[in-house]
């Protein structure tokens, strides 16, 4: 039963592209509608733990606000990229996150990856190549532009996990969570209103896909995970995320007609084959 549960979470996730696609309004829009909309949602969690706020040390908070802000910083990028390539070259790029959290490791915190790992890394490199290129020719300049915005939010993705990785030593989840959340929110809010963007009138469709993503992609997705991890093998979640990119493009085919070109497919098979062996390799 708990492994069917972090499966509908990997389904809750995948929702997340539906719902962008959807939507009319700016990316950096409904980021912030996402973003404020489960900071509120976790606001009575987080009431209830208002003694372990009052005790957060100033490097914690610091720390956990600029992770928040790169988390905003991904969920832009990932949007925008929704806006110009397809489902699956999108969700199948962001999710090479892992490997830049392995590239970090080994270059900057000097960690030492085994051979299998290095294969790992050189796999999903060689096929996010692929899938970044994959529309570079024959007019398709804005599904590559696409393509370099999912790797932007993938970097972003990376720098919000090792940053979490130290917050998460002392901080219970809703704290933590309530902290990055309203940190991305605002951070989003600061560059909407930077680029003139307004923050209302852009129809109920995009608060309720705002909505939509706060409860079933962060709740009831990303949270998931998370409380997976308590009682089933990292192994398993980790495996089972790689499911994310087969569930969107199922919902892009369906609901959308799109159809992954065949390097599409290839480079992202490739990817997940890296991904897969990497977390093997760090379970």
């Amino acid at each position: 039963m708990k492994r069917l549960i972090v499966l509908l979470g990997v389904a809750g996730v995948s929702l997340s592209a539906v719902f962008v696609r959807w939507s009319t309004a700016p990316s950096l829009v409904l980021a912030f509608y996402r973003m404020a909309f489960s900071a509120l949602l976790l606001a009575p969690l987080a009431f209830a733990r208002r003694a372990e706020f009052r005790e957060l040390r100033r490097r914690e908070l610091g720390l956990s606000l600029l992770s928040g802000a790169f988390l905003g910083i991904h969920f832009s990028c990932y949007f925008e990229s929704l806006r110009w390539t397809s489902i699956a070259a999108a969700v199948v790029l962001v999710d090479t996150e892992v490997l830049f959290v392995a590239l970090a490791s080994a270059l900057i915190l000097r960690k030492k990856l085994s051979r299998r790992a290095w294969t790992a890394v050189l796999l999903a490199f060689g096929g996010g190549v692929a899938v970044a290129l994959a529309d570079a020719g024959g007019g398709g300049g804005a599904a590559l532009r696409g393509n370099v915005f999912a790797l932007t939010g993938s970097v972003c993705m990376a720098v919000y996990t090792m940053l979490g990785a130290v917050c998460r030593r002392r901080l219970s989840t809703t704290v933590y969570t309530t902290l990055v959340y309203s940190a991305a929110a605002v951070t989003v809010l600061s560059a909407a209103l930077m680029g003139g963007l307004a923050l209302a009138g852009w129809g109920p469709v995009n608060l309720l896909a705002g909505l939509g993503m706060a409860v079933f992609c962060t709740l009831l997705g990303h949270s998931v995970f998370s409380w997976g991890l308590k009682y089933l093998p990292p192994a398993f979640v980790s495996t089972a995320k790689l499911l994310e990119p087969v569930f969107a493009s199922v919902w892009g085919l369906l609901l959308f007609g799109e159809r992954p070109g065949v390097l599409v497919i290839l480079g992202g098979g490739v990817i997940l084959l890296g991904i897969a062996l990497y977390s093997r390799e760090d379970a």
